[in-house]
């Protein structure tokens, strides 16, 4: 089965998802990188695929640099270079034979350019969609797996709750003495 990597143009969701849109007209960039992050690090882990976020240094100069966060690439491109180019060149290394490489973009040069690599794309409404159906899997997820053991979601203890079993017994067999 071939590795699958999800290239994202940061900011080429964040001026398209609502949620995000909204962070950035109250101009908190950092919140909507930040929220961008956190929403795909849940898709990715659940969806079982590798995401490498990629940021213009045109909005953030001086700072190129590479971390991960919340088990997520993030990448802040040198000074002058673009999302864009930088996404165009990794796609280039990055898809062979063991690599589906995958590029989230609603540019629509970028995406002929993605073409020609190899690589497929996926607009930026249509990762917005997917991280939505998601959610919902994972929250239908975490119903099924408490409904599965209805005492994990007991607040007693193992120890009190075996104490009141048998008093509960107790009570039922002087009851029925009686």
């Amino acid at each position: 089965m071939k590795k699958e990597l999800l290239f994202v143009d940061g900011y080429n969701m964040i001026g398209a998802w609502p949620e995000l849109v909204k962070l950035k007209r109250m101009d908190k960039m950092a919140a909507a990188r930040d929220y961008l992050l956190h929403e795909l690090s849940n898709y990715a882990k659940y969806e079982g695929i590798e995401i490498r976020i990629v940021f213009d240094a045109q909005l953030v100069p001086g700072i190129a640099q590479r971390y991960d966060k919340y088990e997520v690439a993030v990448i802040f491109t040198s000074e002058g270079e673009t999302a864009d180019s930088y996404i165009e060149k990794a796609v280039g290394e990055e898809n062979h034979l063991i690599t589906h490489v995958q590029v989230a973009t609603s540019d629509l040069a970028e995406q002929w350019i993605i073409f020609q690599r190899g690589a497929t794309r996926k607009s930026a409404n249509e990762l917005f969609k997917d991280v939505k159906r998601t959610k919902k899997n994972i929250a239908l997820d975490s119903t099924l797996y408490r409904m599965q053991n209805p005492s994990r979601n007991s607040p007693l203890k193992d120890k009190d709750r075996k104490r009141l079993e048998a008093l509960y017994y107790d009570m039922v067999k002087k009851s029925q003495k009686k």
